[in-house]
């Protein structure tokens, strides 16, 4: 992969990251494609999402997809 970006996000606490992390967790690997992928990791209270691509085409879309998740979780109540 020739292009990566990564985020990471600071929760108030470990356990609202956790719950976050659980909502998206099920998606890595399930919305990647030949193009891209994406690797989620917590420590603590931080989650660090990272995507991986070919072409900077592949690597927004992927962080636009991953961005709408983490959004969703955390409006849904995840936190």
């Amino acid at each position: 992969m020739d292009h990566e970006f990564s985020v990471s996000v600071t929760y108030p606490s470990p356990a609202h990251a956790r719950r976050v992390e659980r909502a998206v967790a099920p998606e890595v690997g399930e919305i990647d494609d030949d193009r891209s992928e994406t690797r989620l990791r917590r420590s603590e209270k931080t989650l660090t999402l990272a995507v991986a691509a070919t072409d900077l085409v592949a690597l927004r879309a992927g962080l636009n997809s991953w961005l709408s998740l983490l959004d969703v979780a955390e409006r849904a109540g995840a936190c």
